[in-house]
């Protein structure tokens, strides 16, 4: 085969330190915009973005020669940095070390999506621990 073809999409998951409330209306759509404009920068596409105060669900397609961790590690650095210095919020803004990325296949896609844009609704019921908790077990990371 002369050609190579990939579509890699990943359900990412960010979480502010400590999962403290620090996604406000206030800053929701600029730090959603500034997200997708940094991963675009690094050549990743953001299908989908929601999330709650403490934490961001996003569907990306990213090319099989940028590595997650590298990727991650560059959109959450940038987007603190760019959040503290823009003051677009009382206090420091910084996201938890760590991070969470399931892959997708094409045919689950539109599920995701639909997770990923109903988060306020889905929250009223489940709290992120509970919600962390199933998508550890659903991917068989803990029993």
């Amino acid at each position: 085969m002369s050609h190579s073809y990939t579509k890699l999409l990943i359900h990412l998951i960010l979480v502010t330190k400590d999962r403290e409330i620090l996604i406000g209306a206030e800053i929701r759509d600029p730090l959603y915009s500034h997200l997708k404009n940094e991963f675009k920068l690094c050549k990743s596409t953001v299908i989908a973005i929601n999330g709650t105060s403490n934490h961001v669900h996003l569907l990306i397609q990213i090319p099989p020669q940028i590595a997650l961790t590298d990727l991650v590690k560059q959109v959450k650095g940038e987007t603190s940095h760019w959040i503290n210095s823009q003051n677009l919020m009382t206090g420091k803004f910084t996201w938890q070390p760590g991070y969470s990325a399931f892959s997708v296949g094409r045919k689950n896609a539109d599920v995701v999506k639909e997770y990923i844009y109903n988060q306020t609704e889905h929250h009223k019921k489940t709290s992120f621990q509970e919600e962390y908790q199933l998508f550890l077990k659903v991917h068989g990371l803990i029993k």
